[in-house]
């Protein structure tokens, strides 16, 4: 496995579960939220058949420096031991949402991959409708953002508010900092998924990837497909890529602290 995959599996790690889906509209305040503190998904991450590494996507309470109530939504991904010895991955990002989910107001990615770290926050200030883009502390740029935008992270807890069915084309804001682009996905179908988690009914649903740099970018006839269950969590149970190095997936191993 030489570098150049290696590098390009490490943005996949950082991206695959991050970039998933997109919602479209705002959720009635009399529908409840589909997860809360305490939630806790592991996945385990494929290159081809081989298991190069591990995922967790964590739900935790939060509090802003203005004292706002928030949740805390993390990522921590990284390669297993034997990648390590070629290319070692540690990427941890959280993003701070406000309790009702209509908008982003902290996202923070600190990256080690190889001999590159990367440190970026994006702050959001609502009175302006700005994101500001920091790197190392340092303020680099700021991007006009839309009523409810959500970073890449928190957009996909955003999906899990909506009621899904076959066809059903969504979209929303999406900020990383850099630009404000309006994400957008389809509903393809739904089908029963299996993994190590267990069996579930899905739905199928495929991003749009012309906004996603990345692995995707590099790929001519990149396609990232993603199965959410098809009750009213909708969990993510599998997300597969097809790119220019090969084959790539991110299975459910074990779901704790979910809603029942």
């Amino acid at each position: 496995m030489n570098k150049a995959i290696l590098c390009l599996l490490a943005s996949f790690l950082a991206q695959t579960l991050i970039f998933a889906v997109m919602p479209v509209q705002a959720l009635s305040t009399k529908d409840r939220i589909p997860f809360h503190a305490g939630e806790k998904l592991s996945y385990v991450l494929k290159w081809s058949i081989i298991p190069v590494g591990e995922a967790t996507l964590e739900v935790l309470n939060g509090e802003m420096k203005t004292g706002e109530s928030a949740y805390l939504l993390k990522v921590s991904v990284k390669s297993y031991p034997i990648i390590d010895l070629f290319y070692r991955v540690r990427d941890h990002i959280e993003s701070y949402v406000d309790r009702s989910v209509t908008h982003s107001l902290l996202y923070r990615k600190k990256q080690h991959e190889g001999r590159h770290e990367r440190d970026i926050m994006v702050n959001f200030d609502w009175d302006k409708a700005k994101a500001h883009y920091y790197n190392k502390g340092k303020h680099e740029r700021s991007v006009n953002i839309l009523p409810g935008t959500f970073d890449p992270l928190s957009v996909f807890y955003a999906f899990r508010l909506y009621p899904l069915k076959d066809g059903l084309e969504v979209e929303t804001p999406v900020t990383d900092g850099k630009k404000c682009v309006m994400g957008r996905a389809k509903v393809i179908k739904r089908e029963r998924m299996k993994v190590d988690a267990g069996e579930f009914d899905t739905f199928l649903i495929e991003p749009e990837l012309q906004n996603i740099g990345g692995i995707f970018k590099k790929s001519k006839d990149a396609k990232l497909r993603v199965w959410v269950t098809a009750d009213d969590r909708r969990i993510l149970v599998k997300a597969e890529s097809k790119v220019v190095v090969g084959h790539f997936t991110a299975e459910l191993v074990s779901a704790e602290g979910v809603l029942q």
